[in-house]
């Protein structure tokens, strides 16, 4: 799990049916800073990103911050204080949320509780921002507050405000891992609920840490030997590498900010710049993709990708005969567009110099019959002249009218020559300089397929597979700051969520079976010794928290049974939204022989077909391994070659850029093939053809017995009872609207459903209490 939308052009600013321009310094700047995740940093970032670019990995290092990353370089621009602290939480520091609105109504009705509400809700953040390490109790919070909210904990009349930091803040998904960020007691009281999570991924595991919290008893229920799901990290010796989420997409809003600076988390800063290499056989300038060939190719693209979004978004083409269009056939539509409108530029080009031999034809014309009248004008200026020495007043007149004319010939042929040069001149220029006949030389159309190879990289599928409209719905909820890395492997943060929980690992489970009363969990139990010694079991629990990814929903459905089944809504749901695959290859060196100072570099394939395979080589600069990513149809096309072939083709490839004497083999390598794994079947997920954002609501939607026919829209914090009271909830970056495709989305996702499991079982703590009682 991992992200690159342009901004949508205006009517004014479309020019993508127009010859390619010349960039200024701003947009080089930005070229040079090439992102492969899913999304480029958006505008209001743009000046933390610069600040940040200035920093070194050693200054990012923990070793020179306390095991975090300063501050101030981290999140750039953003308000201080308590507004910051809104910030980073994902709220807005003046504003009550939706969600709010609805758990707290009568702060919506007497609006002169707001203020205090906001302040109490900010300052408690603050606190707990500022050293998330340490339990923040109600007690020590208090004398924190400023005058006059700290008296306003002793008054009966503003309930909401008194409850508010009691639960609502740990119940809520602001915060992660908040196993003590806020009590008026030191411990909560144990629970009778019980609650199965089916999955020890990241959104398992911090779902169970919230509600064991809670004092809720929680089990979870793990396929693999190991905890982690999708983020696994191949480690042996000083060789660390991710085969699966590898990428933190920026710290300012994350939750992974916090828990960053509540465990080991060795973060560095990606440097952006990746030189492309095109296959020369050995280490030269000829291998190296000259960089104004580069910067031109990736405009192009970036050009394309706005040419999509304005014709998706301000003219609403979006359907043709009323099925829905993919990026991958706009951008081709784009292509097409463009290759007609070269053609057509050249055609007006030839037009043109026709035009001016014309006119330069016909100015030739005109000059020499102007010479012509000047030879006759000239006898007969003579004549005149002669005659005119007799003294006749006549012949004078007739001299001076002779010599006006042939003035005026002169002038005229004069402005003709003027003319012709200048016709001259045009054509000479437009003959020395011809527009291009094609669009894209093959060679740009390599560069080309690389970019879009990257594109497909960032979600996980080809392009031809992701709706036009909605593949970059989440696009306005990226985080800022600079993409970072985890130098000890991202498996560090799953290993340190799954501390003190109860896990079952090699189990599986095969039913989920519910009702008005409660689920029966059905798990076949394996062990690694002996793969055939195979144990069933039943579980019983008031709730289940089903985590497992989308593929296994698409591709695997007979792996989990629901009774009663998945209903249609749900269905229907999971048959629209894709899920995509992604796979890498690591290659473990004894030394670094490429680039030291570059965390990427790329490589440009010869064909359309396989421009995702290897095209993309990742360091983590602390030790010689390098993770070649196989990404759009190749990622799929490798889960059946074998290792052997496929490290030898990488090795191939690494010889032709660095030169055969340069590489050497490795001393381990790892593949992975998320597809043919069948605990996850892919990598994640992606908004399909048919789907939308909506439907990752859906998808996040609990289901009861009594809500088969429609997906409930009952509000985060309402309480159902007797039939509607949901026993299956889902969490995962599957449903995880804003954020989805992300190791953070699937954090943000078990924190959800842990507040709203808590809510249905034990009450809603922060609710109005009757004060009439």
């Amino acid at each position: 799990m991992n992200g690159s939308k342009q901004s949508v052009p205006t009517p004014t600013e479309n020019k993508w049916v127009s010859s390619t321009g010349v960039r200024n310094s701003d947009e080089d700047e930005i070229i040079t800073r090439r992102q492969s995740q899913r999304k480029r940093p958006k505008v209001e970032y743009r000046e933390m990103d610069e600040k940040l670019a200035q920093l070194t990995e050693d200054e990012l290092s923990p070793d020179n911050s306390d095991t975090s990353i300063n501050e101030d370089d981290q999140y750039g621009e953003i308000p201080e204080g308590m507004a910051g602290a809104a910030f980073r939480s994902r709220l807005p520091h003046d504003q009550i949320t939706s969600q709010e609105a609805n758990c707290f109504p009568d702060i919506v009705q007497n609006s002169s509780l707001k203020p205090t509400f906001l302040y109490t809700r900010n300052r408690l953040l603050e606190l707990w921002l500022n050293n998330p390490k340490v339990e923040l109790t109600l007690e020590a919070s208090i004398p924190q507050f400023e005058a006059p909210y700290n008296c306003l904990w002793k008054s009966v009349q503003v309930p909401a405000i008194t409850s508010l930091p009691s639960y609502y803040l740990r119940r809520k998904p602001t915060l992660d891992m908040q196993t003590f960020m806020i009590r008026q007691n030191r411990s909560f009281a144990a629970s009778k609920t019980t609650v199965i999570v089916i999955g020890a991924g990241a959104s398992g595991l911090i779902a169970a840490r919230q509600l064991q919290s809670f004092g809720i008893d929680v089990l979870v229920i793990e396929g693999r030997n190991r905890v982690g799901g999708r983020i696994n990290t191949f480690s042996k010796g000083n060789w660390v590498a991710d085969l699966g989420a590898m990428v933190i997409t920026g710290l300012g809003g994350n939750p992974i900010d916090v828990i960053s600076r509540q465990i080991t988390m060795e973060l560095s800063k990606i440097k952006q710049d990746c030189p492309l290499y095109e296959t020369s056989g050995k280490m030269s300038y000829s291998s190296l993709v000259p960089k104004d060939k580069d910067n031109m190719v990736e405009t192009e693209f970036n050009r394309l990708l706005e040419a999509t979004s304005y014709m998706s978004h301000q003219i609403d083409f979006n359907n043709v005969d009323d099925k829905p269009i993919s990026l991958g056939e706009a951008l081709d539509l784009m292509i097409k567009l463009r290759e007609r409108q070269v053609k057509e530029d050249l055609i007006q080009h030839y037009k043109r110099i026709i035009e001016l031999q014309d006119q330069y034809q016909a100015t030739k014309r005109e000059l020499i019959s102007v010479q012509t009248n000047i030879v006759q004008m000239h006898k007969e200026h003579v004549g005149a002249d002669t005659r005119k020495q007799s003294g006749n007043i006549e012949n004078e007149f007739q001299a001076r009218s002779k010599a006006r004319e042939l003035t005026s010939l002169f002038k005229e042929q004069d402005s003709l020559i003027n003319k012709q040069q200048e016709v001259q001149q045009k054509l000479t220029l437009l003959e020395s300089n011809p527009p291009s006949d094609v669009y894209l030389s093959p060679r740009d159309c390599q560069i080309l397929n690389w970019h879009f190879a990257n594109l497909e990289f960032a979600n996980a599928c080809p392009l031809s597979r992701l709706s036009l409209k909605y593949w970059d719905q989440d696009d306005d909820f990226e985080f800022s700051g600079a993409h970072l890395l985890v130098g000890n492997g991202y498996s560090c943060l799953p290993e340190a969520l799954a501390d003190g929980l109860k896990i079952k690992l090699n189990t599986t489970v095969r039913n989920i079976n519910y009702t008005e009363t409660g689920v029966e969990i059905i798990a076949q139990a394996s062990s690694e010794k002996d793969s055939d010694n195979v144990t069933t079991t039943k579980f019983h629990a008031d709730a289940v928290l089903v985590t497992i990814p989308l593929g296994i929903y698409k591709y695997n459905a007979s792996l989990i049974r629901f009774s009663p089944p998945l209903p249609d809504w749900k269905t229907s749901s999971i048959k629209r939204l894709g899920y995509g695959n992604l796979n890498k290859v690591v290659l473990c060196f004894e030394s670094i022989f490429w680039d030291s100072k570059s965390n990427l570099f790329g490589h440009v394939n010869s064909c359309t077909s396989d421009r995702g395979e290897l095209f993309l080589f990742w360091s983590t600069k602390r030790s010689p391994v390098l993770i070649a990513v196989i990404a759009g149809e190749a990622a799929e096309a490798i889960e059946n070659i074998s290792d052997d072939t496929i490290v030898a083709r990488t090795i191939a490839i690494l010889k032709g850029i660095f030169g055969a004497s340069n590489v050497p083999q490795p001393k381990e390598t790892c593949i992975s093939r998320w597809f043919s794994d069948p605990l996850s079947k892919g990598s994640y997920s992606y908004v399909g053809v048919h789907a939308s954002g909506a439907d990752y609501d859906i998808m996040a939607a609990p289901i009861s017995t009594a809500n088969s026919k429609t997906a409930s829209q009952t509000p985060l914090g309402t309480v159902e009872r007797g039939p509607n009271q949901p026993r299956v909830f889902f969490a995962g970056e599957h449903t995880c609207k804003n954020y989805p495709a992300t190791v953070h989305g699937a954090l943000l996702s078990g924190l959800r459903e842990a507040g709203r499991i808590a809510d249905q079982f034990i009450g809603q703590p922060y609710a109005l209490r009757d004060n009439s009682a």
